[in-house]
């Protein structure tokens, strides 16, 4: 799976921009373009037609700052995707794009886990990694979110969950997810955001190769485009235990280990709430057997060897 350039960025946003939206007049003429023609996005941004046609064939080296973010403008790009835009940037200009490399397996930091046990089980929480694999999860966040699966394969990087795959290739996971639609479009958005950040990881271009030729439905929302973060929203649920439940979901992103997530769920109302009360009761009815904080010392830097 290529890396994406910031030259296919530039001309993906550039079509979603027309002329009306930046208020050019086009005297009726036709226009082979969805969107601004090279020469007027260059016009509006104060660079020369040449350069920023350099700069979308990756002919152009790196961009400055004053320029990308003259583009970004423009192009009408919102913070996360304007970030989106510096990370390409920040790739080069080459059309083969940085070399990948095999990052070794992550590990949750040790603070994390023990944070996720303090919890408890009244609120359902998971530890996501930097592709979305599910590196440690409560009991109750296993029962919300996945309760088909063993609540002990996160344990084990050979078998981990991981959310990505579940969405678009695991049926259960669908069903379980009311607002799969919604979910799907941003699980995708924000999967490109990480490819930008980390666009060395031969494991997240593998993943998004394999959803891109397992899934029409993940090929066609990454052919879009978009770019956004996942860090607060709502989950509507019909779940096979509780029935209908509405959870928000919210990221706390951890300082000492920047890749990974704790995702907490909250009820979104008290029908809800009550679901989710139950839902721990059958946990906790199940035996008193908890999971352990897994051994992990501070998180090591991932060792990497090239593809």
């Amino acid at each position: 799976m290529q890396t994406e350039s910031l030259g296919g960025y530039l001309k993906n946003r550039r079509d979603r921009v027309t002329p009306d939206d930046v208020g050019l007049r086009t005297y009726g003429t036709a226009r082979r373009v969805p969107g601004l023609r090279r020469e007027e996005l260059a016009q509006l941004a104060g660079v020369s037609a040449g350069y920023y046609t350099r700069l979308e064939q990756g002919q152009a080296g790196t961009a400055s700052q004053q320029v990308l973010d003259a583009l970004a403008g423009v192009l009408r790009l919102d913070p996360t995707e304007t970030a989106h835009l510096h990370n390409l940037a920040r790739q080069g200009g080459s059309r083969g794009g940085p070399r990948l490399v095999r990052p070794r397996p992550e590990r949750p930091h040790q603070r994390v886990l023990t944070l996720l046990d303090a919890l408890g089980e009244a609120n359902p929480a998971v530890v996501l990694g930097r592709r979305g694999d599910i590196l440690a999860w409560n009991r109750t966040g296993h029962a919300l979110v996945a309760e088909h699966l063993d609540f002990d394969a996160p344990q084990d990087p050979a078998r981990r969950p991981s959310v990505p795959r579940m969405f678009f290739l695991d049926p259960l996971a669908r069903e379980l997810h009311r607002n799969w639609d919604e979910l799907a479009r941003i699980h995708v958005a924000y999967l490109r955001l990480t490819a930008g950040r980390y666009p060395t990881d031969g494991r997240l271009a593998e993943l998004i190769g394999e959803l891109t030729m397992r899934s029409a439905e993940f090929a066609t929302l990454w052919a879009k485009g978009d770019v956004a973060d996942c860090t607060v929203g709502r989950m509507s649920l019909q779940h096979p235990t509780v029935g209908g439940v509405d959870v928000d979901y919210q990221v706390w992103l951890q300082p000492e280990s920047p890749d990974h997530r704790l995702e907490l769920y909250t009820p979104a109302d008290t029908a809800s709430a009550d679901a989710l009360r139950l839902l721990a009761a059958q946990v906790a009815g199940a035996g008193d057997e908890r999971r352990e904080p897994a051994s992990a010392g501070p998180a090591a830097a991932e060792e990497e060897a090239v593809l």
